[in-house]
């Protein structure tokens, strides 16, 4: 059995087991911290869908106000002006079918993001096997698939994230570094609460947040106030 180290111990022990509201829950987070390291904080969320089925699965985009912490390494596959547009943007990579193949023969997923065009897609989908297990498929579900590539750039680089439930109807999505002040942490993590109920199927029936937590990299998992947070949501 694998032994806990005395750190996560004491920082357990340090959050009750009840509860908490957001505007709690950040500083306690906060405080308990011991890692050396700028910790990824992330809301989890357990929500009463059927992800097995097509119409009860969650899936969407937010641009988190105050961004993540740091810079994405956006990679645009396009043709002709559409390229240029995209170096103006600032991605990081750019090109054609070269990037197509070097992602098919080298296994390259250097990027955090994949932007492209639609008249691409025919090349881009032979992909799928490299990129989907990673996250990395462009679809235009969420904004990665599109013309409209500067914009795309512009708003991954911002702070763009995607949401989507697993197969255990949960969703993990971050909201920032534990360095960041509480007060911007606590508007990214009720953006992305609002965008999760925003998106909730039409088909889902009872309670739709079933659980909510607030974590770090290395942190204990903070319990959060279902009710309130749902509440805040929907005003």
């Amino acid at each position: 059995m694998r032994k806990t180290g005395k750190n996560i111990t004491q920082a357990r022990k340090s959050v009750e087991d009840r509860s908490y509201t957001l505007q709690d829950a950040v500083p306690l987070l906060q405080k308990v911290k011991y890692a050396k390291f700028d910790e990824t904080v992330e809301i989890t969320l357990r929500l009463g869908v059927d992800p097995k089925h097509a119409d009860q699965m969650v899936r969407g985009t937010v641009v988190l106000p105050h961004g993540l912490g740091k810079s994405k390494k956006v990679l645009v596959i396009a043709t002709g002006d559409k390229i240029r547009e995209a170096e103006a943007a600032g991605a990081d990579f750019v090109g054609g079918e070269e990037m197509v193949d070097k992602i098919q023969k080298e296994n390259w997923t250097d990027f955090d993001a994949l932007i492209a065009t639609p008249d691409v897609m025919k090349s881009v989908g032979r992909l799928g096997k490299i990129l989907g297990p990673k996250g990395l498929m462009p679809n235009p579900k969420t904004g990665t698939v599109t013309f409209d590539v500067g914009k795309a750039v512009l708003e991954v680089k911002a702070g763009k994230v995607e949401f989507r439930t697993d197969k255990t109807a949960l969703v993990h999505v971050p909201v920032g570094k534990i360095s960041f002040p509480p007060e911007k942490l606590i508007d990214n993590a009720t953006t992305v609460i609002t965008s999760v109920v925003k998106a909730k199927p039409t088909v889902a029936k009872g309670k739709y947040i079933k659980s909510c937590y607030l974590s770090s990299t290395m942190g204990p998992g903070i319990m959060l106030d279902t009710s309130s947070i749902e509440t805040a949501a929907k005003a």
